[in-house]
């Protein structure tokens, strides 16, 4: 396999402005798995229990992707249930069962062990330091998610993390939570300061702003009319951007670049739709026309120099 995910599986309960779902597949593997398979093979490590469905198991191989290291264990499988009714870029949490996954220690076999690239999805920094710490090899790129949990009561085990990792993706919040700082580009340096070459800040509806000691990129959010279902946004944003560099090896700058505008193109299919919906359905000439709708909608043709801009007259 190209990419090893570990990370929650989940079955979610989700209410926004366009309708309800009841006990629909979610948690932060599954959105980056399906999200990463339409470009390269990738692999779940995670829990679900006994009651976990048949036809989800099926939709995972479908897309190719490895569930040998996919636990079943006694009991039930993590769920969680929220709405979106008051900002549809804000989930109000309900209920938050962890179940099996409370217990969740993950094992690597030698396949899991020798991957190429690794995300750690959002789960306890002291599990994503673990499995790092399993791997035989450090790998090319190992990427992690985080969330406001873990800064406020597990910030040391995330900041000894930070340093470790390459890329580290994070909301704008909680990169201002963990900084201490509420502008934007500092709390980026900040952390990039911490070990990370690249950072990324996810801005819901505003799309996503990469930083990077060489450089800094921000790619827009997609302009959709209607946003159905926001949980998944960010992982599939993280699949797509893996995705995109586990394919093609690519970690220059313009290949980063290119694949915060892959990850941005999933993050888009994955709100038009209620759960995993979307993104498991799609083609490639679905993704490649909407990666070619990003590239249109910054397109512009620069002047041959500086001062090709227009002067007052007189000045």
């Amino acid at each position: 396999m190209k990419i090893l995910v570990v990370g929650s599986v989940a079955y979610d309960a989700v209410e926004t402005p366009e309708g309800k779902r009841v006990s629909q597949l979610g948690g932060s593997a599954s959105y980056f798995s399906v999200a990463a398979s339409h470009f390269t093979d990738v692999g779940i490590v995670g829990v679900v229990g006994r009651d976990f469905r048949d036809e989800d198991l099926r939709m995972y191989e479908a897309h190719g992707i490895d569930i040998s290291g996919l636990e079943i264990a006694d009991g039930k499988t993590f769920r969680w249930a929220g709405d979106y009714m008051q900002d549809i870029n804000t989930a109000v949490t309900h209920e938050t069962q962890l179940n099996v996954f409370a217990d969740f220690t993950p094992d690597l076999d030698e396949r899991h062990a020798t991957a190429p690239y690794l995300f750690l999805a959002n789960i306890n920094p002291s599990i994503q330091l673990s499995v790092l710490n399993k791997m035989s090899s450090r790998p090319k790129l190992v990427a992690c998610d985080t969330m406001n949990l873990w800064i406020d009561i597990a910030r040391p085990a995330l900041a000894e993390l930070i340093g470790k990792v390459d890329a580290l993706m994070i909301n704008e919040g909680e990169a201002r939570q963990f900084t201490e700082d509420d502008h934007l580009p500092t709390a980026a340096r900040s952390l990039l300061n911490q070990g990370p070459s690249t950072v990324v800040i996810k801005r819901g509806e505003y799309g996503a702003a990469m930083f990077n000691h060489a450089f800094n990129f921000a790619a827009p959010a997609y302009p959709l009319a209607t946003v159905v279902d926001p949980t998944g946004a960010g992982d599939s944003f993280a699949g797509g951007f893996m995705g995109y560099i586990a394919a093609t090896g690519d970690t220059s700058e313009e290949g980063l670049r290119r694949a915060a505008i892959v990850g941005s193109t999933m993050a888009s299919f994955a709100v038009e739709a209620f759960g995993l919906d979307r993104t498991r359905n799609l083609t490639h000439e679905d993704i490649a026309e909407r990666y070619q709708s990003f590239v249109n909608l910054t397109r512009f043709l620069p002047l041959s120099s500086s001062s090709g801009l227009p002067r007052r007259p007189g000045s």
